[in-house]
């Protein structure tokens, strides 16, 4: 299984116009149902619904196990962390888990700023991530 989406757009900076990088998700699957999610660029309200379509697409096809690798993530905003936390219930709800592997110090903080980081679990390898599940 493999599969991708991206985006790309232009920012307004301080009146200056600066491109943003792309937006690209890659889904590939693991081992024992696990679904390894590579995400790259910037989660914010410009690119979460990609990333909420793609977690609502596993979850059809019965993959609640998810890794999500927020390595290439150096933003993400509270619409961005909110499909994360819509998702969590659901995967949990049907013995699955999301597990963030390696995310940005940017995107670690806000995570601890909202609270998260005692709901979700983080690895910094993916045999560490595999084994939350």
């Amino acid at each position: 299984m493999g599969s991708e989406a991206g985006s790309g757009g232009i920012r307004v900076k301080a009146g200056k116009e600066t491109q943003m990088p792309d937006f690209r998700i890659q889904a590939k699957e693991l081992e024992n149902g696990v679904v390894l999610i590579n995400v790259e660029g910037y989660l914010d309200a410009h690119t979460f619904e990609q990333m909420e379509e793609t977690i609502e697409r596993l979850f059809d096809e019965n993959k609640y196990k998810l890794v999500v690798n927020l390595e290439k993530v150096h933003y993400i905003s509270s619409a961005g962390a909110g499909v994360f936390i819509g998702a969590i219930h659901q995967a949990h709800e049907n013995e699955g888990n999301i597990v963030f592997l390696n995310p940005h110090v940017n995107v670690k903080d806000v995570f601890d700023l909202l609270g998260l980081s005692q709901i979700f679990s983080f690895a910094s390898r993916i045999d560490e991530a595999l084994g939350y599940f």
